[in-house]
């Protein structure tokens, strides 16, 4: 993918992951760097369990989202400890 292409599957993953967790998005650049982290995350985990969603832009946005959901979810445990 481009550079583009990451930035909008990175805000649409981010967006939905905040929504998803904590009721709303974070900001457009919050956003962005949550989704993208959130890809790299839920494609590692993927590959560990053996799962492949496809290369399309449906199968980075799902990937990118539970990623990032994983993330969210990780980062409210550490802000609680």
């Amino acid at each position: 993918m481009g550079f583009i292409a990451w930035i909008v599957v990175g805000a649409i993953a981010g967006w939905l992951a905040g929504v998803l967790v904590k009721g709303g998005g974070f900001g457009l650049l919050v956003d962005i760097v949550v989704g993208i982290v959130g890809a790299f995350i839920g494609g590692w985990v993927f590959g560990l369990l053996g799962i492949h969603l496809g290369s399309g832009w449906i199968g980075s946005i799902i990937t990118a989202v539970i990623g990032a959901v994983i993330l969210l979810w990780v980062v409210r445990l550490i802000k609680r400890a």
